[in-house]
Order: C-alpha cells, then sequence, then structure tokens
C-alpha cells in the first residue's frame, strides 16, 4: 500500500502530548517506524492585535488532532492500529470505528492542510484573531481613514474584511477595512 495521510483524534490538548509519545514509541522500537513514516499537529499563524501591536502567534490548527503518515499493510493493520490507539490521551482514529481500517485523507485534502500551515508553497494567509461582531464600534488604527471610527455592518471572515460605516464629512460612508486595520473602542 501507499503512504497516506491519517488522522487520529486525541484529547483536546493533549496534541503534542500525543506526537511526543509516538516519536518516543518509534524511536524505542515499540511502534514501526517502516509503517508510521511522519506525524504531525498542524499549526498555523495568527495575527493579532492589541493596542496596535501586531504580534504573530503560532496555533493549532487542528485542534485535537494529531496527523499520521503511514504506509498501513493489508495484512496485520489491525496489530498496528491497536497500538496506536492505547497510546494515552488517544481516541481513535477518525472515520472509523475501533475494528475497521482507518481511511486515509484524499491528497487535496492534506495539500489544502500543508499550504495553510505552510509546509507545501500555495496560497498561503496568515489568519487574523477576529472577535467582532456586526454593531461593534471600532476605531481604524491603520490607512488613509486611520483617525475616524465606525460602526461594523458586515464581517467576511473568508478574506479578513470588515465593511464599516465611517462618518466622513457628516455623511456615513461604508468602507472595506483589514481585522487589521481596526481595534474595538
Amino acid at each position: 500500500m501507499a503512504k497516506c495521510w491519517y488522522i487520529l483524534q486525541t484529547f483536546a490538548g493533549h496534541e503534542q502530548k500525543v506526537e511526543r509519545e509516538i516519536r518516543q514509541r518509534l524511536e524505542d522500537g515499540e511502534l514501526d517506524s517502516n509503517v508510521i513514516t511522519d506525524l504531525k499537529v498542524p499549526m498555523e499563524e495568527i495575527e493579532e492585535s492589541h493596542n496596535g501591536k501586531k504580534k504573530i502567534k503560532k496555533s493549532l490548527l487542528l485542534p485535537g488532532y494529531v496527523m499520521l503518515q503511514m504506509d498501513l499493510p493489508r495484512e496485520g493493520w489491525k496489530s498496528i492500529c491497536n497500538a496506536i490507539r492505547h497510546v494515552p490521551s488517544v481516541s481513535g482514529f477518525v472515520g472509523t470505528g475501533s475494528q475497521e481500517c482507518p481511511r486515509p485523507i484524499s491528497s487535496d485534502e492534506a495539500k489544502n492542510i500543508f499550504q495553510t500551515t505552510g509546509e507545501i508553497k500555495g496560497e498561503r494567509t496568515v489568519r487574523v484573531k477576529q472577535s467582532y461582531e456586526v454593531g461593534d464600534h471600532v476605531k481604524i488604527i491603520d490607512g488613509p481613514f486611520g483617525t475616524f471610527s465606525g460602526e461594523i455592518e458586515k464581517i467576511d471572515t473568508e478574506k479578513n474584511k470588515l465593511h464599516v460605516n465611517v462618518k466622513i464629512f457628516g455623511r456615513l460612508t461604508p468602507v472595506e477595512l483589514d481585522f487589521s486595520q481596526v481595534e474595538k473602542e
């Protein structure tokens, strides 16, 4: 069988612990390194803004999940998967029961995850931490409207954009801004 990526469900907050434990078991020979060829806890970069200062932090892309690249054999898969399932803080493989052979994710899904994490080149965007709601009053801190304030009319989370009504020369004017260009008042 070919190498494929599988998703392993873990207890929330235990992703790195599970990764370390599996790596240790691979080193000790308890798990076969010819079967488990790679494992990752996917992280993404999130831009946070506090008092006009921008910080980029790493955050879990898939909280509660670890990715395993395995070359799972047709014969003997059950003992390998049971050994992985018995790692502390592991719930099992996504989409399968304990007596079923795990199903890999598609290559497109894996590619999208790795583009988001920046491990392969592609359309990678830094996600901006968003805590805005329609109707919130915001102060514009960057761009040509840097001294204005307004009210959020619409939020586009896909593009990290806000549509804000700003009073310019006594009239409400809709302005499209990035999340990073505003802060809550």
